[in-house]
């Protein structure tokens, strides 16, 4: 049976002045996806469980929340308490990934785990029968509106190859002209920001994402 195919909108492109009306015009998408960043594992801050809680009381979309920071572990209750349905963590800052991991189930959310565009994929074996979602990097994290690193299309493949039950999420420089590359490559979760919150219309842009989606997934 075919994996659904989901576009997850990044909050880091809305307007924060006007958030709520933002989230409502992707509300058309599958997830939405918030990053987290502490200005320590990558160069940027956003926002914390405060402002999740605040997001989770305006929409019932899926809350997906990758942890761009060190020491996930001491924030895992406060962001699944905020309303996270998924956290997800950097397989490069977990000592434990294995317990991280279990804590974060022990919560009743599912689990992701992310890797850096220059992190082997074989990195993630501790894990990657455990967790729910691997979320691929395919810009270096904490800034949005990169470009695509195309080098990494053939460790989407080795993921999906790998487990091809499990999630696979691709984050970063995704758009109109790079959506097709990455659902060939196996990819099912499709993290855009700037792509679809700086449209004049972020529905139809979505729309559009389906149409070239429907059409890759033809030709593969």
């Amino acid at each position: 049976m075919a994996k659904k195919m989901r576009i997850a909108p990044s909050v880091l492109s809305a307007n924060f002045a006007h958030l709520a009306d933002d989230i409502a015009k992707v509300e058309s998408g599958d997830i939405l996806h918030l990053d987290v960043m502490d200005g320590h594992y990558v160069p940027n801050i956003t926002f914390g469980p405060p402002l999740v809680k605040c997001i989770r009381s305006t929409t019932k979309m899926f809350l997906d929340v990758h942890l761009m920071i060190d020491n996930p572990e001491q924030y895992i209750e406060p962001f699944t308490q905020a309303g996270a349905d998924n956290l997800t963590f950097h397989i490069e800052v977990a000592r434990d990934p294995v317990g991280l991991v279990r804590q974060i189930r022990d919560q009743g959310v599912q689990v992701g785990v992310s890797l850096d565009p220059e992190t082997p994929a074989e990195l993630l074996e501790p894990v990657i029968d455990l967790v729910d979602m691997v979320l691929v990097m395919t810009v270096k994290p904490g800034f949005g509106g990169q470009s695509f690193k195309e080098e990494v299309l053939p460790k989407i493949t080795q993921i999906a190859r790998r487990r091809p039950e499990v999630l696979v999420e691709v984050d970063g420089g995704i758009g109109e002209n790079t959506l097709a590359r990455v659902v060939k490559a196996g990819a099912d979760t499709f993290v855009a920001g700037s792509a679809i919150f700086g449209t004049p219309d972020p529905a139809a842009t979505i729309l559009k994402f389906r149409e070239i989606i429907k059409l890759a997934v033809c030709h593969e």
